[in-house]
C-alpha cells in the first residue's frame, strides 16, 4: 500500500470512530432519561441539565434560592424558573417537594387555572 492509500484509510477509520462515539453519547444521553423523577424528554439539553441540578439540590436548598414562589390561586404549587423561558411546577409536601413537570414559559401560562 502507498502512503496516500494509508493515509485515506486512517480517515476513514478516524470518521468511522468519531461517529460510534456520538452515537454512544446519544445512547448514553437518551439512557439518562431513564432515571429522571420527571419526563425531561424533548426540552433543550440545557433546560434538562438545570433541571436536573434544581432538582437534586431541592432536598438540601430552600425553592427560593432558585427563585421559586408560590402560585397565587394554589398555594401547594410552587413554580421554579429553570431558564428565562422554562418553569418547573413542584407541589408541597410539607418538609419536601415533589417535582411535577418542566414547561415553556407559553404552556405555563396558559396551564395556570385562574391566572
Amino acid at each position: 500500500m502507498c502512503h496516500r492509500c494509508t493515509q485515506e484509510r486512517e480517515a476513514q477509520d478516524h470518521k468511522v470512530l468519531e461517529l460510534v462515539e456520538k452515537r454512544n453519547k446519544k445512547l448514553e444521553w437518551e439512557a439518562s432519561f431513564a432515571l429522571d423523577v420527571i419526563d425531561l424528554r424533548g426540552l433543550p439539553d440545557n433546560v434538562v441539565m438545570r433541571a436536573r441540578s434544581i432538582i437534586a439540590s431541592l432536598s438540601s436548598k430552600n425553592y427560593r434560592e432558585f427563585g421559586g414562589k408560590r402560585l397565587r390561586h394554589n398555594r401547594f404549587i410552587i413554580s421554579i424558573p429553570v431558564t428565562r423561558n422554562y418553569r418547573m411546577l413542584c407541589e408541597d409536601c410539607g418538609n419536601f417537594l415533589i417535582p411535577q413537570k418542566v414547561l415553556s414559559h407559553e404552556d405555563y401560562n396558559v396551564c395556570k387555572p385562574g391566572g
